[in-house]
């Protein structure tokens, strides 16, 4: 009898399934927000680049109709020249389909803008990106000018390189050298890649606190575990138009 019961209790331990091991998906903190941003940049005949200016001025209440306009600069250094970047809220992929579709049917907005102005772009691009969860849009205090840095990241997400990025990016605004407005991780476009959104009053104080902090151990040691990570950067100096929300 007592074989048989230890025969009975090897045969059952032999059939036990191990406990498996799920590993996420996840390529970091889940996005359970819809709200997505587009930024859209237009580059414009260089001899044209005032004139669609002037005339999206005049007409851009006619585009604020149908969705909310995050802001709208003109690119002063670090890019090609005679471009436009701007920045559209929406709150899911099924209101910005409904947004095109609308903007399609507006002709008020076809006549008085789109068509006319067509002929003075020579290049438009698109991309979807959603702020990161650790971020909120700020809103600077007052007028001045902003500097898109552009950041192509090792494959992975934000999982593998995200920590080490949030560390470099605090280190910069807890020591007030500069100030955020917003953190954008791509969702279409070009993955892995991360923009961050900064204002400074001018460009001489953005120069003067990029100067002091690559002086700052604490933002040095920063920097450097998130280059680990890095893969390319680029960085453009925008300067607002008089029609952008955010100046």
């Amino acid at each position: 009898m007592l074989a048989l019961r230890s025969h009975l209790a090897a045969t059952l331990a032999s059939r036990t399934v191990a406990p498996q091991v799920c590993s996420s998906f996840a390529t970091g903190p889940r996005q359970n927000d819809g709200t997505f941003y587009e930024f859209r940049t237009y580059s414009l005949k260089p001899s044209k680049m005032n004139e669609f200016l002037e005339n999206f001025k005049k007409n851009v209440h006619l585009r604020t109709a149908h969705s909310e306009l995050i802001g709208y600069w003109s690119v002063e250094f670090g890019g090609r020249i005679n471009k436009v970047f701007h920045i559209w809220k929406y709150d899911n992929f099924a209101h910005r389909t409904a947004v095109r579709k609308a903007l399609a049917e507006d002709k008020e907005w076809q006549e008085q803008f789109l068509v006319p102005n067509l002929a003075l772009i020579d290049k438009q691009e698109s991309e979807i990106t959603y702020l990161v969860p650790w971020c909120k849009l700020e809103k600077p205090p007052k007028e001045g000018v902003y500097e898109l840095a552009s950041f192509q990241m090792k494959p992975g997400g934000p999982a593998l390189w995200g920590d080490a990025f949030k560390r470099a990016v605090h280190a910069h605004i807890n020591q007030g050298y500069t100030k955020l407005v917003g953190v954008f991780h791509a969702e279409y476009g070009t993955l892995n890649k991360v923009h961050v959104l900064w204002w400074n009053e001018s460009a001489d104080s953005r120069a003067a606190g990029r100067h002091q902090s690559h002086e700052d151990p604490r933002v040095v040691a920063a920097v450097r575990e998130s280059v680990n990570y890095l893969v390319s950067q680029q960085n453009v100096l925008l300067i607002p138009t008089s029609f952008s929300p955010l100046k």
